[in-house]
């Protein structure tokens, strides 16, 4: 099999800026409700946004030359647009949350079809 590391791989880095992609969403959550003060570490949740866009662009570059992974590609793309316009959307009010969660489908998306089988009937 040709593909399989390379698909493996995709997948795993598809699946790790995912997971950042929840923490940083988890840790905002716990914020907006306030279970977790993070006054004094604002950092915290700047470093998870960081870490995110990074994962992200990562897993864009390695689904889309992995040949096995573009459909993963193509379903993460889009979340580059929630990911760009998030810093100037500020951090009160509604805005914020719901410009982070529009991302989530594309997450979602990206994760169920780099795991999909190849060879579909």
């Amino acid at each position: 099999m040709v593909g399989r590391r390379d698909r493996t791989e995709a997948t795993a880095i598809v699946v790790a800026a995912t997971a950042a992609y929840a923490a940083n969403c988890a840790l905002g959550t716990a914020v907006a409700a306030r279970l977790v003060d993070t006054s004094r570490f604002r950092w915290v949740h700047h470093l998870l946004y960081v870490v995110t866009c990074a994962t992200t662009a990562v897993a864009l570059v390695c689904a889309w030359r992995s040949r096995t992974g573009r459909r993963a590609a193509i379903a993460l793309a889009p979340a580059v647009v929630p990911l760009a316009v998030i810093p100037y959307a500020g951090t009160r009010g509604r805005r914020h949350p719901l410009i982070a969660l529009a991302a989530a489908p594309f997450y979602l998306a990206s994760v169920a079809s780099s795991l999909l089988p190849l060879d579909r009937k």
